[in-house]
């Protein structure tokens, strides 16, 4: 199984998705931004598209690492990884479930100031203009698509421990 944490910056997704996996036996934290990485580390580089997930390897490549992982461990990957683009989203949980392999697709959603907040107050990145200039397109893909598709966790006013013990109250019923 794939427990996939979206959303967008400042959510909190990698800092709930290390709390999942300590809460939900036999699991295992897989950031997907990791295959965006090695993409980015081919030399020379691949067409510059502003975000490694526009190239098309990124996402099948995704799907076959969770695959393999799976494959190899058993049990479950928490992913933490945002996707905004619908298309891309059909694209990934189509071909895992080409594999048979289920997903609970949970969005962090925090209102757009607290996003804000706490992107311009982050003390490990700093402020980061990448980060805020994806505020509109998560609150577009929200309003469109993405709560529809997932499982919306308002982050708001939760700690990460506590948005980690719904995600894992909900995953075990």
């Amino acid at each position: 199984m794939i427990v996939w944490l979206n959303g967008t910056h400042g959510a909190g997704k990698t800092t709930t998705s290390a709390l999942v996996q300590q809460l939900l036996p036999d699991s295992r934290v897989f950031d997907a931004e990791k295959v965006g990485e090695a993409l980015m580390d081919i030399r020379p580089g691949l067409p510059a598209l502003g975000n490694f997930q526009h190239w098309p390897p990124w996402r099948p490549l995704v799907v076959e690492t969770a695959r393999r992982v799976l494959d190899y461990t058993g049990g479950t990957l928490v992913m933490p990884m945002t996707v905004l683009v619908e298309e891309y989203w059909r694209e990934i949980s189509a071909g895992l479930a080409q594999h048979s392999i289920p997903v609970r697709h949970f969005v962090l959603h925090a209102d757009q100031e607290t996003l804000r907040g706490r992107i311009e107050g982050d003390p490990d990145m700093g402020p980061s203009a990448f980060r805020l200039k994806h505020l509109e397109p998560y609150a577009e893909a929200a309003r469109t698509w993405l709560h529809a598709d997932a499982e919306v966790i308002d982050t708001t006013r939760l700690t990460p421990a506590e948005a980690a013990r719904r995600i894992v109250e909900a995953v075990k019923n």
